[in-house]
């Protein structure tokens, strides 16, 4: 698959078959994905640039398009053939199915809504196959305790066999849940997905709803990777991608990164010929893991935990990168204080966090906490604290929970 796909890249697309050229390389010089290191990286300010470049002159043509949610801050097309989307079907079936989803199931979507269809034929087909598929769409957009009381009665009546959702979503209202007293159902599995899971946020939706299952995926692939029964790692989608955990070296130059070792995810679509995506790099981090067979006998290699985005990692005083995603250690501190939280590092390094109290205003000991957390691992940067009523999301509904300016 790897080998057709870069031959039909270079033969039908301008730009695979230039960046080949440049190289001196051909599409038989890429013969497993050991070879992928002499392609170059495709940097998503590239792929936004490069997409009619990147479509292909021949069949198989895209018979799907859609349009990412741009949590970075900027939206991206996304094109592909019916192949394609056939694998993509499949291996989200498959990973759902590890969390006890099964076509037919009573699903209970509380994810975010992207621009409002307006064509009524188009409105009226989405709205069929949900109701014949027997799927429930919640905005989970509003995060107020009047929205998230109506989305508990909603969720009640509908009586799901399993909730899918954003993952600080459905944590911010597990919380809500434990919290009011208000739940009145069984077990039920839980699928989060869009946003990083963290050990504290699974806690919490285990505790209101039921098992936990994480999964990583975007619109430019659909599923990456996704948890199974063992909760160990996610196992990757190796029939439809090729994923690379690289880090990137001070002249430039990139290697793989060691077992434990944080870097960047780097995705090569093996069945998308319509626009190819080979080696993209899509702004996420993740921990790579060393070859072994999960507990549950599957073979399929594994990924993770999500390590967060590229752009969630901070600087000290000194410049230097220090990881943003260490913030979700401070809210297990303030988690009975808070109902949300964000931090964000101006281009003049200073520190704001902010905070949504849950009732009469953070306590001083809550103010003292951040202050010395910051202080312990940011030494010397300038820190504020903000309460507020309500941290909007960002597109789609996503709430991004470290916010990095660049330096002027």
């Amino acid at each position: 698959l790897l080998r057709r796909g870069v031959r039909h890249a270079y033969h039908h697309t301008t730009w695979y078959g230039q960046r080949l050229d440049e190289r001196g390389l051909g599409p038989d010089d890429i013969r497993g994905p050991e070879d992928l290191v002499k392609l170059p990286l495709l940097e998503k300010n590239d792929a936004r640039g490069s997409i009619e470049a990147r479509t292909s002159s021949a069949p198989p043509f895209a018979v799907v398009t859609k349009i990412t949610s741009g949590s970075t801050g900027q939206p991206m097309v996304v094109s592909y053939n019916a192949e394609s989307r056939h694998w993509r079907d499949a291996t989200r079936w498959r990973g759902y199915g590890w969390a006890g989803y099964r076509p037919g199931l009573k699903a209970f979507h509380y994810w975010g809504f992207g621009q409002p269809i307006k064509d009524r034929k188009t409105r009226w087909k989405i709205d069929l196959d949900r109701k014949l598929n027997r799927n429930l769409y919640v905005d989970c957009t509003g995060r107020s305790d009047e929205h998230l009381a109506g989305v508990v009665e909603t969720f009640a009546r509908y009586q799901p066999d399993i909730l899918v959702s954003y993952s600080q979503a459905g944590a911010q209202l597990a919380r809500y849940v434990t919290r009011s007293g208000r739940r009145r159902w069984g077990r039920i599995p839980t699928i989060l997905g869009a946003e990083r899971l963290y050990d504290h946020d699974r806690a919490a939706i285990e505790a209101a709803f039921g098992p936990a299952f994480e999964t990583y995926g975007s619109r430019e692939f659909m599923l990456t990777g996704a948890e199974c029964e063992a909760h160990d790692g996610l196992h990757q989608a190796m029939e439809t991608q090729i994923v690379e955990i690289i880090v990137r070296n001070p002249d430039g130059s990139t290697r793989a990164a060691r077992p434990g070792e944080s870097g960047e995810v780097v995705v090569t679509d093996l069945h998308n010929l319509a626009v190819p995506h080979l080696r993209y790099v899509n702004s996420d981090l993740a921990v790579q893991r060393a070859p072994s067979r999960c507990a549950c006998g599957r073979g399929l290699d594994r990924i993770g935990p999500i390590d967060g985005r590229v752009l969630e990692t901070l600087r000290d005083a000194q410049g230097e990168p220090v990881g943003g995603t260490m913030f979700a250690v401070l809210f297990l501190y303030l988690v009975d204080h808070a109902l949300q939280y964000q931090v964000a590092q101006g281009a003049d390094d200073r520190l704001t966090v902010r905070v949504v109290p849950i009732a009469g205003g953070l306590p001083p000991a809550a103010h003292q906490f951040i202050h010395t957390f910051s202080a312990k691992y940011l030494p010397g940067l300038p820190v504020t604290v903000e309460e507020l009523a309500d941290i909007p999301t960002g597109p789609g509904g996503k709430r991004r929970l470290v916010l990095v300016e660049p330096k002027a």
